[in-house]
């Protein structure tokens, strides 16, 4: 089994992606155990030569940072800080994203700035490479101080505390201790800190968001043109050269994949009566490319995060310094995911658009798709389902990176609110991938009506999803229509290169 080098190796999403597809394991190389070891050593050093206040070393944490702290009760103060710290509550959060808290709190602490002893990164990774889970919760974090309760829970199995879920089963981190053999580790200066201060919480839930955006995309494009053909919509809309003249490139690939969808189409070859198209169909890749540009530039803001050092403070051993700053404060990743979350939205806004216009009963087709309208209801209340969610989604996108709120007395008077951000984009994500599915049920049907074949490649994707989703002759169990349609975009294998 391949294995992934923390803390030498930089990240990237098509790097984790394989990292949780393929179960790779985690290793640390001699240069990144020798970082962390020469970090851990030179404060430790630091600390028996100066008793000069060091902020969360040896002093309290926010506004108690005044508060000396007794060389005795420096690793009583890092505990007292994890267990303090737990105070998440909710929803738990998935265990996908979990395992990808771990990997960047891994990566994170790797680099050698945080301070942390070999053998809690080591334990991170033992927990990582076994599929050995912390239960975190969804709420309680600011994203400013880092994900301070998330990562709390994250952490509290170094302690021997918490709950962690093992194949699939939640179970007492102590029971776990003993099947494992491990002792609770003694958190030494400032490693309370480094594990709970840091962006993994929201930075999980951004790269599991862009990993599912990235794909959705793509099946917008897909299914758009399944719509288009059911639809007899026309193609000159997708010819290379309107889009040259404005070259934006999410409009540009939008328009190539549509074309490479629609090659050979009979339906396309056919006259068509109408002048042209709503823009629902017209405006794909204009629509669809604006999304895509968003994700594009989401994606370089969550590159730069998920490589970089986010506790506080940092530690320079060159320099001989141990600066207190702000890189755990999540305002980059607040405002990019507030903006994923409004390109997403869109690819649910403009798919039930098209679904509306495909139940119409225009261009030839029976009124919501079914033979016998009136006895039957047919497509009629799958589109109030879309519909429904796709105003679910505009509510979601209200931003939560221009909100705040004065915390820790004081001290921490500006939040990013990431963590709210983080959360709302994960429900836009599969609220769109619902949407999307949803088009699906009905273009499939829809096209079913036409009496010219469309494409090799729709036709192929058409073959594989009635294998999974009938054709609807008369009224039945919608809901179960709806959720294998889902299951099958999930499970829709696309190439990384075409996305």
């Amino acid at each position: 089994m391949s294995t992934f080098k923390v803390g030498e190796q930089m990240l990237s999403l098509s790097v984790i992606s394989e990292i949780i597809a393929e179960e790779r394991q985690l290793v640390l190389g001699k240069k990144a155990k020798q970082k962390i070891q020469d970090c851990r050593d030179y404060l430790d050093k630091k600390m028996e030569q100066s008793d000069a206040p060091i902020y969360g070393i040896n002093t309290g944490f926010g506004s108690l940072c005044n508060h000396k702290i007794s060389k005795e009760d420096l690793g009583k103060l890092q505990k007292n800080l994890v267990l303090s710290h737990s105070c998440g509550t909710g929803d738990k959060v998935p265990t996908n994203v979990v395992k990808i808290m771990l990997l960047l709190k891994v990566q994170s602490l790797s680099y050698g700035h945080s301070g942390v002893q070999l053998q809690t990164v080591e334990r991170l990774i033992e927990m990582f490479n076994k599929n050995i889970l912390p239960v975190v919760f969804q709420q309680g974090s600011l994203g400013a101080s880092g994900d301070l309760a998330p990562l709390a829970h994250l952490s509290l199995p170094l302690l021997g505390e918490g709950k962690v879920i093992v194949d699939g089963e939640e179970v007492e981190t102590k029971i776990i201790m003993k099947s494992n053999g491990w002792e609770a580790i003694a958190l030494q200066s400032k490693e309370g800190l480094a594990l709970l201060n840091g962006t993994q919480f929201m930075g999980a839930y951004g790269i599991w968001s862009l990993l599912k955006s990235q794909k959705l995309s793509y099946m917008a494009d897909m299914v758009g043109a399944i719509s288009l053909e059911a639809f007899d919509g026309r193609n000159e809309c997708f010819d290379e050269l309107i889009h040259m003249v404005r070259p934006h490139k999410g409009q540009l690939k939008t328009a190539e994949n549509i074309r490479d969808f629609l090659e050979g189409s009979e339906i396309q070859k056919g006259e068509k009566e109408h002048v042209q198209d709503p823009y629902s169909f017209r405006c794909m890749p204009q629509v669809h490319g604006a999304s895509k540009g968003v994700i594009s530039h989401v994606k370089e803001v969550f590159t730069t995060e998920i490589n970089s050092v986010t506790d506080n403070p940092t530690v320079f051993i060159g320099e001989d310094k141990v600066i207190s700053g702000g890189n755990f404060h999540g305002q980059p990743l607040a405002m990019a995911m507030d903006y994923l979350a409004i390109g997403l939205s869109e690819l649910g806004s403009i798919s039930e658009r098209r679904t509306y216009q495909l139940i119409s009963g225009l261009r030839g087709l029976p009124a919501f798709l079914v033979a016998e309208p009136g006895l039957n209801s047919g497509m009629m209340i799958p589109q109030y389902t879309a519909a429904s969610i796709a105003s679910q989604n505009k509510q979601l996108c209200t931003p939560a990176s221009v909100d705040s709120i004065v915390s820790s007395n004081g001290q921490e008077d500006h939040v990013s609110m990431g963590a709210n951000a983080a959360t709302k984009l994960y429900k836009v994500a599969q609220n769109t991938e619902r949407i999307l599915a949803i088009e699906l049920l009905n273009a499939t049907q829809g096209i079913a009506f036409r009496n010219a074949k469309s494409s090799e490649f729709i036709e192929g994707i058409l073959d594989i999803y009635r294998d999974e989703v009938p054709f609807l002759a008369d009224d039945r169990l919608l809901h179960n229509d709806i959720e294998n349609s889902i299951l099958f975009l999930q499970n829709l294998a696309i190439d990384e290169e075409l996305m």
